[in-house]
């Protein structure tokens, strides 16, 4: 996946969650995913334009949830799995913790 593709499918999330990343990167990350800042700066690591789509999905999802809820509580919890399984996509209690 190009970078540009990429950044496209994160806007595309965003809008379906109802956020607005102030910025949006991508840089090698050697030790996660992503990273979201509390000034809404979203970081994702370009290994991940090599993963398949459903961890790519994960991982957007995942951190443009930080942008509303910043820990891993219950509505966010309960939010990320809602998207998920919207789009058919299995989940389990360490993709609350793989991308941040």
């Amino acid at each position: 996946m190009l970078a540009l593709d990429f950044k496209k499918e994160v806007f595309r999330w965003a809008e379906e969650i109802s956020v607005k990343p102030k910025e949006v990167h991508l840089r090698k990350m050697n030790t996660k995913w992503a990273s979201c800042s509390n000034k809404g700066r979203l970081t994702f690591a370009f290994s991940l334009l090599n993963e398949p789509p459903e961890v790519r999905t994960k991982v957007i999802i995942h951190e443009l949830l930080h942008l509303k809820y910043p820990n891993h509580g219950k509505l966010f919890k309960t939010l990320f799995i809602s998207h998920l399984r919207k789009q058919g996509i299995e989940y389990s209690l360490k993709d609350f913790n793989n991308s941040t």
